[in-house]
């Protein structure tokens, strides 16, 4: 089954897609939430890591709805993240009755989630081609 999910025929590239529309929506909505109504955490740098992870399987989730190693087509799914973390801060920025603002250093944790799920997404698709 893994071989499938990161062969270019896979069955699964609809589900993959769903999946992925249905974790960008939750991306949007995660980081619309007034912040008054977010727990407060203990634990440094939390909202990076929460950032970074959102990105991370936004990445990886869209490149399984179209799996593909040609770097042209990583390279825009990583853009995609960049371009998506970058439209979420500016409108925290602009959306001031949030009680949110924009935060470059979410933008870059972002970021690095797109890139880090990419190359997660190309390794695992490198590996289970050499099973084959």
């Amino acid at each position: 089954m893994l071989n499938q999910v990161f062969s270019p025929d896979s069955p699964y590239k609809r589900r993959a897609r769903f999946l992925a529309m249905l974790w960008t929506l939750l991306i949007f909505i995660l980081c619309f939430i007034p912040a008054k109504e977010l727990p407060e955490v203990d634990i440094p740098l939390a909202d990076k890591w929460v950032h970074f992870l959102l990105f991370g399987i936004f990445s990886f989730l869209w490149l399984c709805s179209r799996p593909s190693r040609q770097a042209g087509f990583l390279l825009l799914i990583f853009a995609a993240g960049i371009f998506t973390g970058w439209v979420v801060e500016e409108l925290q920025g602009l959306l001031t009755f949030l009680g949110r603002s924009k935060d470059v250093m979410d933008i870059l944790a972002d970021s690095i989630g797109a890139l880090l799920g990419v190359l997660l997404f190309a390794l695992l698709s490198y590996m289970s081609e050499r099973r084959k």
